[in-house]
């Protein structure tokens, strides 16, 4: 689906990059014996085996409903974005946090500096690509929202699932390079385990941030205000309509909502102009809102809204 193009571009990007920089860093970590260049090739290994199981999400999700799914499967992405953010904890932290502790109890001095260098120089770029790629296709996307409130009301996991990886492995790339150097200058090979132990540290906190938004996610988070007060605005304008009484929605997928709205409509209306109405707003609501792909409308009086609980939505009635 066209609507994907941009996610996927960004995920191909990755991919590409993390497969050429994790063999350069296991030969780099074979030539060099460097804990923290073993540390940062398992690191890129995992970011690839990550981006494909993000590429497979983004297929699974755009698949149509079926009568197992009648909301289609766009969740299927989150779920697969909750599984990469369990595997940069298990793999990439905890096979980094095992090879430190194992260098800081048997330190062993580093050999071939200029390889672990020239590998690391070269990791930066390709890394740095990107996540250039990236935060291009966020910036596109997050309007004028600072960073951290588009990263948490994003419904794209796949776009901030890559600038998490790649700021992860850049900063992963500084301390290797700070570990090998410090152990070289200093004559203290267990500098390189604790480097180790630090890139642990950081995909530990990349992933427990990951985790977190995808968990939001897999829950059901609500679309855009701006949207909710569109709807309702439909709603509202429509002859037929006495009062719109709050609307609830969810994202089942980056660019899939599903609405729920309350109306009172006007008394006189026989059941036949109700279903005309219905339809009419449906259609308008569809044609306003390309994301919406399914809107539920139920007739209710305002007090009974007002008292059913429901009305929890940002865009309730004033």
């Amino acid at each position: 689906m066209a609507a994907h193009t941009g996610s996927k571009i960004v995920v191909y990007a990755a991919l590409a990059g993390n497969f050429a920089i994790a063999l350069t860093k296991f030969v780099a970590a074979v030539l060099t014996g460097s804990s923290a260049m073993m540390s940062e090739g398992v690191h890129s290994l995992v970011d690839t085996g990550n981006q494909a199981l993000l590429l497979y999400g983004l297929k699974r999700s755009q698949r149509p409903p079926d009568r197992a799914h009648p909301f289609g499967y766009g969740r299927e992405l989150y779920f697969w974005s909750f599984i990469v953010a369990v595997l940069l904890f298990s793999l990439g932290a905890g096979v980094s946090f095992y090879e430190g502790l194992m260098h800081i109890l048997h330190p062993e001095p580093a050999t071939d500096l200029l390889a672990a260098y020239v590998v690391l120089g070269v990791a930066a770029v390709f890394e740095g690509t990107s996540w250039f790629v990236a935060l291009r296709e966020f910036r596109r996307t997050k309007g004028n929202r600072d960073y951290l409130d588009a990263i948490h009301e994003s419904k794209d996991p796949s776009v901030f699932t890559v600038l998490f990886e790649d700021s992860a492995a850049l900063l992963g790339i500084l301390v290797a390079f700070l570990g090998i150097s410090g152990a070289s200058f200093l004559s203290m090979p267990v500098l390189d385990g604790v480097a180790s132990i630090g890139i642990s540290l950081i995909l530990a906190v990349a992933a427990i941030l990951l985790a977190r938004e995808s968990k939001g996610l897999l829950m059901g988070e609500p679309a855009a205000p701006e949207m909710e007060r569109l709807i309702l605005r439909i709603a509202r304008d429509d002859e037929a309509v006495d009062h719109a009484n709050g609307v609830v929605t969810v994202h089942l997928g980056p660019r899939q909502v599903f609405v729920g709205l309350s109306i009172d409509f006007r008394d006189e209306l026989s059941g036949h102009d109700v279903e005309l109405c219905v339809e009419r707003l449906e259609r308008t609501i569809t044609a306003e809102s390309p994301e919406v792909v399914s809107v539920f409308i139920k007739p209710q009086k305002k007090q009974k809204w007002a008292i059913s609980g429901v009305n929890v939505s940002r865009s309730g009635p004033p």
